[in-house]
């Protein structure tokens, strides 16, 4: 799907945002009014698609201020919390910007799996113009195995102490043909706290998200420092749920996208600037 959503896709979004009011989208023949409330959907879904543009084209995006190389580990100080249809249908849920982001332990374990090439000849290797998926597993087969981090630490949000999360690969005793499994392991975490960490603000403005429009801001801090090394700001529009698209976030344009791998967004931007060490 292009990044600038196109007049007959603007119509078909209308159709979907439209089917339980029972009315016909409408010609969009005079001014749209300044108050959301007071515009018709084509309207609101025409004035909602101007601002998500504008967004796109003045303010969204990665800005990398700094680099470190042969990273080990970081410390994400937030984690995308479970999210499902209420959430995904909600016009004001906080983190609508990232709805298709893995949540929970699948967003930690997001920064430690391996980057896999989607090259279905098997030839490109991840590159930075030619990002891939990722998951735990390493693929033999595949061009690209790139690392991620070693380990995460995360700060509990109910008993406030910091754990470490590791990848393991542990061969499964019933396999007859030498299956191995990796599993996430969680043990407290040994001082020092990693100096660079992640975190994200979820952004909810009522007047955009009365137009169908989300944000959010990732940020990579030197802890020692304070220095912001980089930032992600996404914005993301779609019209309201209906019957017929009771999960609009899910569909939603977002800009800047990762068509392959969009469950690790916050990941493949993140070690652009924390650089994980190569494999020995």
């Amino acid at each position: 799907m292009n990044a600038i959503a196109k007049p007959h896709l603007l119509f078909a979004l209308l159709l979907l945002a439209g089917c339980d009011a029972g009315q016909a989208p409408m010609q969009a023949s005079a001014p749209a009014p300044s108050d959301p409330v007071a515009m018709t959907p084509l309207q609101r879904a025409e004035a909602g698609k101007a601002l998500w543009e504008e967004k796109c084209r003045t303010v969204a995006g990665e800005r990398i201020y700094k680099t470190v190389a042969d990273l080990e580990g970081l410390v994400l100080l937030k984690v995308r919390p479970r999210a499902g249809a209420p959430e995904w249908a909600d016009p004001n849920w906080p983190g609508a910007a990232f709805a298709r982001e893995a949540r929970d332990v699948r967003y930690i374990e997001s920064f430690l799996g391996y980057e896999h090439s989607s090259d279905p000849a098997g030839e490109a290797p991840v590159s930075p113009a030619f990002r891939g998926y990722v998951n735990t597993d390493f693929l033999p087969n595949n061009p690209s195995n790139l690392p991620g981090y070693r380990y995460v630490d995360v700060i509990d949000p109910e008993d406030k102490q910091r754990y470490r999360y590791v990848l393991v690969h542990k061969p499964r005793p019933t396999s007859k043909i030498g299956w191995i499994d990796t599993l996430l392991e969680k043990s407290p975490a040994p001082d020092p706290i990693p100096r660079y960490g992640v975190t994200f603000e979820d952004h909810v403005i009522p007047e955009e998200r009365a137009l169908g429009v989300a944000s959010s801001t990732v940020k990579v801090i030197d802890m020692e420092s304070g220095e912001v090394l980089g930032e992600l700001l996404r914005y993301a529009w779609s019209t309201p749920a209906s019957r017929a698209n009771p999960s609009p976030w899910l569909t939603a344009y977002r800009c800047p996208e990762h068509w392959v791998g969009t469950g690790s967004a916050t990941r493949k931007f993140v070690d652009q600037i924390l650089i994980p060490r190569k494999e020995q």
